[in-house]
Protein backbone atom coordinates (compact mmCIF):
# COMPACT_ATOMS: atom_id res chain seq x y z
CA UNK A 1 0.00 0.00 0.00
CA UNK A 2 1.38 3.34 -1.19
CA UNK A 3 0.73 6.10 1.72
CA UNK A 4 -0.31 9.26 0.68
CA UNK A 5 1.99 11.19 2.94
CA UNK A 6 0.82 14.82 2.10
CA UNK A 7 -2.48 14.37 3.03
CA UNK A 8 -3.19 15.01 6.47
CA UNK A 9 -5.05 12.62 8.34
CA UNK A 10 -8.02 13.15 8.92
CA UNK A 11 -8.63 15.84 6.46
CA UNK A 12 -12.14 16.44 6.73
CA UNK A 13 -12.93 20.24 5.71
CA UNK A 14 -16.02 22.20 6.42
CA UNK A 15 -18.86 20.80 3.86
CA UNK A 16 -20.44 24.39 4.10
CA UNK A 17 -17.62 26.43 3.05
CA UNK A 18 -16.29 24.21 0.68
CA UNK A 19 -19.69 24.32 -1.36
CA UNK A 20 -18.90 28.34 -1.10
CA UNK A 21 -15.80 27.70 -2.08
CA UNK A 22 -16.97 25.87 -4.91
CA UNK A 23 -19.33 28.06 -5.81
CA UNK A 24 -16.56 30.75 -6.61
CA UNK A 25 -13.48 30.39 -4.82
CA UNK A 26 -13.14 34.23 -3.92
CA UNK A 27 -13.03 35.57 -0.22
CA UNK A 28 -13.93 39.22 0.01
CA UNK A 29 -12.41 41.26 2.79
CA UNK A 30 -14.67 43.97 3.80
CA UNK A 31 -11.69 45.93 5.84
CA UNK A 32 -13.40 49.20 7.88
CA UNK A 33 -16.80 48.43 6.49
CA UNK A 34 -19.83 49.87 9.17
CA UNK A 35 -22.82 48.31 10.30
CA UNK A 36 -24.74 50.70 8.21
CA UNK A 37 -23.53 49.98 4.70
CA UNK A 38 -22.53 46.03 5.40
CA UNK A 39 -25.86 44.62 3.98
CA UNK A 40 -25.79 46.24 0.69
CA UNK A 41 -22.53 45.83 0.36
CA UNK A 42 -23.25 41.99 1.63
CA UNK A 43 -26.04 41.61 -1.07
CA UNK A 44 -23.90 43.76 -3.97
CA UNK A 45 -21.21 40.71 -3.27
CA UNK A 46 -23.76 37.77 -3.49
CA UNK A 47 -25.50 39.30 -6.34
CA UNK A 48 -22.06 39.45 -8.47
CA UNK A 49 -21.31 35.81 -7.64
CA UNK A 50 -19.11 35.46 -4.39
CA UNK A 51 -20.38 33.74 -1.61
CA UNK A 52 -17.97 33.98 0.95
CA UNK A 53 -17.39 37.27 2.97
CA UNK A 54 -15.24 38.17 5.97
CA UNK A 55 -15.40 41.45 8.34
CA UNK A 56 -11.94 41.82 9.69
CA UNK A 57 -12.24 42.35 13.30
CA UNK A 58 -9.75 45.70 13.32
CA UNK A 59 -12.88 47.01 11.59
CA UNK A 60 -15.91 49.58 13.12
CA UNK A 61 -18.14 47.20 15.25
CA UNK A 62 -17.27 44.29 13.27
CA UNK A 63 -19.87 42.18 15.01
CA UNK A 64 -22.54 44.08 13.87
CA UNK A 65 -21.54 44.28 10.44
CA UNK A 66 -21.26 40.37 10.62
CA UNK A 67 -24.84 39.69 11.59
CA UNK A 68 -26.00 42.49 9.14
CA UNK A 69 -24.66 40.46 5.91
CA UNK A 70 -25.39 37.26 7.21
CA UNK A 71 -28.97 38.15 7.79
CA UNK A 72 -28.87 40.21 4.06
CA UNK A 73 -27.46 37.41 2.15
CA UNK A 74 -28.64 33.47 1.47
CA UNK A 75 -27.68 30.45 3.49
CA UNK A 76 -25.49 29.46 0.71
CA UNK A 77 -23.03 31.86 1.20
CA UNK A 78 -20.55 31.69 4.32
CA UNK A 79 -20.06 34.82 6.25
CA UNK A 80 -17.35 35.25 8.94
CA UNK A 81 -14.53 37.44 10.49
CA UNK A 82 -10.97 38.19 9.36
CA UNK A 83 -8.29 39.25 11.44
CA UNK A 84 -9.22 36.70 14.45
CA UNK A 85 -5.95 37.01 17.01
CA UNK A 86 -7.43 35.21 20.11
CA UNK A 87 -9.10 32.40 20.66
CA UNK A 88 -11.83 33.80 22.91
CA UNK A 89 -12.76 36.31 20.12
CA UNK A 90 -13.82 33.22 17.97
CA UNK A 91 -17.10 32.86 20.54
CA UNK A 92 -17.76 36.33 19.98
CA UNK A 93 -17.90 35.85 15.75
CA UNK A 94 -20.11 32.55 16.03
CA UNK A 95 -22.41 34.99 18.84
CA UNK A 96 -22.93 37.24 15.83
CA UNK A 97 -23.96 34.21 13.12
CA UNK A 98 -20.41 34.30 11.58
CA UNK A 99 -19.61 30.84 10.22
CA UNK A 100 -15.85 31.45 9.33
CA UNK A 101 -12.59 32.62 10.82
CA UNK A 102 -9.41 34.30 8.87
CA UNK A 103 -6.18 34.67 10.26
CA UNK A 104 -3.06 36.36 9.78
CA UNK A 105 -1.46 34.12 11.57
CA UNK A 106 -1.68 30.08 12.24
CA UNK A 107 -2.00 30.06 16.60
CA UNK A 108 -3.29 26.73 16.74
CA UNK A 109 -6.01 28.12 19.95
CA UNK A 110 -7.87 30.15 17.31
CA UNK A 111 -7.80 27.32 14.85
CA UNK A 112 -8.62 24.53 17.04
CA UNK A 113 -11.10 26.80 18.91
CA UNK A 114 -12.68 27.54 15.30
CA UNK A 115 -13.07 24.73 14.84
CA UNK A 116 -14.31 23.06 18.65
CA UNK A 117 -17.62 25.39 17.56
CA UNK A 118 -17.90 23.63 14.29
CA UNK A 119 -16.76 26.70 12.53
CA UNK A 120 -14.51 27.14 9.07
CA UNK A 121 -11.21 28.46 9.54
CA UNK A 122 -8.33 29.97 7.06
CA UNK A 123 -5.31 30.63 8.68
CA UNK A 124 -2.25 32.68 7.57
CA UNK A 125 0.64 31.00 6.92
CA UNK A 126 4.07 31.99 5.27
CA UNK A 127 6.30 28.81 5.89
CA UNK A 128 5.56 24.79 5.00
CA UNK A 129 5.98 24.17 8.71
CA UNK A 130 3.15 26.55 9.39
CA UNK A 131 1.39 25.33 6.80
CA UNK A 132 1.65 21.53 8.19
CA UNK A 133 0.70 22.54 11.24
CA UNK A 134 -2.24 24.82 11.11
CA UNK A 135 -3.42 21.75 8.83
CA UNK A 136 -3.03 19.24 11.38
CA UNK A 137 -4.83 21.62 13.82
CA UNK A 138 -8.03 21.10 11.50
CA UNK A 139 -7.54 24.37 9.28
CA UNK A 140 -10.25 23.93 5.91
CA UNK A 141 -8.30 26.20 3.90
CA UNK A 142 -4.98 27.69 4.25
CA UNK A 143 -4.14 31.25 3.08
CA UNK A 144 -0.84 32.14 1.58
CA UNK A 145 0.04 35.42 3.30
CA UNK A 146 1.12 37.90 2.35
CA UNK A 147 1.03 36.59 -1.68
CA UNK A 148 3.26 39.58 -2.62
CA UNK A 149 6.38 38.75 -0.64
CA UNK A 150 5.92 34.83 -1.26
CA UNK A 151 4.73 34.51 -4.96
CA UNK A 152 3.87 32.19 -7.60
CA UNK A 153 7.32 30.31 -7.12
CA UNK A 154 6.47 29.56 -3.64
CA UNK A 155 2.97 28.64 -4.42
CA UNK A 156 4.34 26.02 -6.47
CA UNK A 157 6.61 24.49 -4.53
CA UNK A 158 4.24 24.01 -1.80
CA UNK A 159 1.82 22.63 -4.23
CA UNK A 160 4.11 19.29 -4.84
CA UNK A 161 4.09 18.82 -0.99
CA UNK A 162 0.31 19.70 0.00
CA UNK A 163 -2.21 17.30 -1.01
CA UNK A 164 -4.58 18.90 -3.95
CA UNK A 165 -7.52 18.79 -1.71
CA UNK A 166 -6.23 21.38 0.36
CA UNK A 167 -7.08 24.61 -1.48
CA UNK A 168 -4.32 27.45 -1.23
CA UNK A 169 -5.46 30.87 -1.03
CA UNK A 170 -2.99 33.48 -1.91
CA UNK A 171 -3.84 37.16 -0.43
CA UNK A 172 -2.23 40.09 -0.70
CA UNK A 173 -1.69 42.30 -3.91
CA UNK A 174 -4.33 40.12 -5.92
CA UNK A 175 -6.16 42.24 -8.43
CA UNK A 176 -8.43 40.86 -11.83
CA UNK A 177 -5.62 40.54 -14.04
CA UNK A 178 -2.86 38.49 -11.94
CA UNK A 179 -4.71 35.54 -10.98
CA UNK A 180 -3.40 33.19 -13.64
CA UNK A 181 -0.13 32.77 -12.81
CA UNK A 182 -1.11 32.18 -9.37
CA UNK A 183 -3.35 29.28 -10.52
CA UNK A 184 -1.06 27.77 -12.82
CA UNK A 185 1.41 27.45 -9.88
CA UNK A 186 -1.58 25.57 -8.06
CA UNK A 187 -3.80 28.08 -6.24
CA UNK A 188 -7.27 27.32 -5.86
CA UNK A 189 -8.55 30.96 -5.07
CA UNK A 190 -7.78 34.25 -3.22
CA UNK A 191 -8.74 36.73 -0.44
CA UNK A 192 -9.82 40.07 -2.25
CA UNK A 193 -9.02 43.40 -0.34
CA UNK A 194 -8.51 46.85 -1.10
CA UNK A 195 -8.97 46.21 -4.89
CA UNK A 196 -12.06 44.80 -3.87
CA UNK A 197 -13.71 47.16 -1.42
CA UNK A 198 -12.30 50.23 0.48
CA UNK A 199 -13.91 51.67 3.28
CA UNK A 200 -16.79 54.64 2.15
CA UNK A 201 -16.75 53.58 -1.63
CA UNK A 202 -20.46 53.21 -2.66
CA UNK A 203 -22.18 49.63 -2.55
CA UNK A 204 -22.30 50.23 -6.30
CA UNK A 205 -18.79 50.46 -6.75
CA UNK A 206 -18.40 47.35 -4.59
CA UNK A 207 -20.58 45.50 -7.23
CA UNK A 208 -18.67 46.75 -10.22
CA UNK A 209 -15.28 45.56 -8.65
CA UNK A 210 -16.54 42.08 -7.75
CA UNK A 211 -18.18 41.30 -10.72
CA UNK A 212 -14.42 42.88 -12.42
CA UNK A 213 -13.36 39.94 -10.22
CA UNK A 214 -15.36 37.38 -11.55
CA UNK A 215 -14.64 38.10 -14.88
CA UNK A 216 -10.77 38.23 -14.26
CA UNK A 217 -11.19 34.40 -12.70
CA UNK A 218 -12.95 33.64 -15.98
CA UNK A 219 -10.37 34.91 -17.99
CA UNK A 220 -7.25 33.44 -15.85
CA UNK A 221 -9.23 30.17 -15.92
CA UNK A 222 -9.59 29.85 -19.00
CA UNK A 223 -5.62 30.73 -19.70
CA UNK A 224 -4.48 27.17 -17.54
CA UNK A 225 -6.95 24.91 -19.25
CA UNK A 226 -4.97 26.05 -22.70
Amino acid sequence: MQLDLNLPAPYQPHAGLMAAFEACPLIAIMRGITPADAADHGRALYEAGFRIIEVPLNSPNPFDSISAIRQAIPVDAIVGAGTVLRGELVHDVKAAGGELIVMPHSDPEVVTTAKSLAMACAPGVATPTEAFLALKNGADVLKMFPAEQLGCQVVKAWRAVIHNDVPLLPVGGIAPDNMGPFLSAGANGFGLGSALYKPGQPATATASNAKAFINGLRIARAGVKK
